[in-house]
C-alpha cells in the first residue's frame, strides 16, 4: 500500500491558546478525506502545520514515511504538497495558459537571470510543454480560454485554474480550503466531479479538503475527521459521521 500523510499526536498553541490539540489522523492516497468542524476548530491550522507555514510544538507530520514537521514550506511543497487557499490566488496578469506553465518549470527556470542567459531554451521548453499544459486545461474545462488574462475569469473558473495549475505541478498530496466556498452549483458540481476525477485516474494522489458544505462532503469524501476545540471529536465514514448525534448537535445544529 502506498503511503499517505500521517499525523501523530501533534499540537499547537498560538497567543495562549491551544488551537491544534494533541491531534492524530491519517490520509490515505486515493481517497478524498474531509475535515468538518465549527470555525475556530483548528482545521486550516490544521493546514499550515502540514505545508510548513506553522510548526508544531510537538509531534510528527510525516508524508510518504518522512518526518517534515521540521522542513521550510518550499521544501515540502518540493516533497509534493500543494495546497489551494479559500481565496484561490491565481496570477491576475498573467493568462490562463502561463498561470498553469508557471507550475511545470524546475528550480533553474526559476532563476530571474534565466530569460536572458538561455532564451532559446526557455522557448524549446514551453513548446515540449505545451501539450502537458493542455492537458491540464482540458481536466478543468478552461482549454478554450487559454489566452485570456486569469483576471477576467469568474470566480468558480479561477478555481478550476487553481486546481490545474496545483495538477500541473505535479502534487501528490492536495490539501483544498473550501474549494466549494462562493460557487453557484453548477459550478460546486463541476468542482465535485474533477476531485473524484482526481483520485480515480491517479491513486497516488492524496485529497483533503476543509470543507462547510455538508452536501459536498457528502458526495465527495470517503472519510470525515471532525474537529472540534482543536481537538479530533470524531472520525469515520462520512456516512456515520455526518449520521452521529454528536457532530449533528456541535455542528450541524440539529
Amino acid at each position: 500500500m502506498m503511503e499517505g500523510l500521517k499525523i501523530k499526536r501533534v499540537s499547537k498553541t498560538l497567543n495562549g491558546i491551544r488551537i491544534v490539540d494533541d491531534v492524530t489522523a491519517t490520509f490515505l492516497p486515493g481517497r478524498i478525506t474531509a475535515l468538518i468542524g465549527p470555525n475556530g476548530a483548528g482545521k486550516t491550522t490544521l493546514f499550515h502545520l502540514i505545508t510548513g507555514e506553522l510548526k508544531a510544538d510537538s509531534g510528527e507530520i510525516v508524508y510518504k514515511g518522512d518526518d517534515i514537521s521540521k522542513l521550510k514550506p518550499y521544501i515540502i511543497a518540493r516533497r509534493g504538497v500543494g495546497r489551494l487557499f479559500q481565496d484561490v490566488r491565481v496570477f491576475d496578469n498573467l493568462t490562463v495558459f502561463d498561470n498553469v506553465a508557471s507550475a511545470c518549470f524546475d528550480q533553474e527556470v526559476e532563476s530571474p537571470w534565466y530569460p536572458f542567459v538561455k532564451c532559446s531554451h526557455l522557448k524549446r521548453k514551453i513548446r515540449e510543454i505545451k501539450d502537458v499544459i493542455y492537458s491540464y486545461l482540458n481536466f478543468v474545462g478552461l482549454s478554450d480560454m487559454d489566452n485570456i488574462y486569469a483576471g477576467a475569469l469568474s470566480y468558480g473558473q479561477q478555481k478550476l485554474l487553481a486546481i490545474a495549475r496545483l495538477l500541473a505541478g505535479g502534487y501528490s498530496l492536495l490539501l483544498l480550503d473550501e474549494p466549494t466556498a462562493g460557487l453557484n452549483p453548477v459550478m460546486i458540481k463541476k468542482v465535485l466531479e474533477i476531485l473524484e476525477r482526481i483520485v480515480e485516474e491517479d491513486k497516488g494522489k492524496t485529497i483533503i479538503l476543509v470543507e462547510h458544505n455538508m452536501s459536498a462532503v457528502t458526495e465527495v469524501a470517503d472519510w470525515v475527521y471532525f474537529m472540534n476545540e482543536g481537538k479530533i471529536a470524531f472520525f469515520g465514514r462520512t456516512d456515520h459521521v455526518l449520521g452521529d448525534k454528536e457532530v449533528r448537535e456541535i455542528y450541524l445544529g440539529m
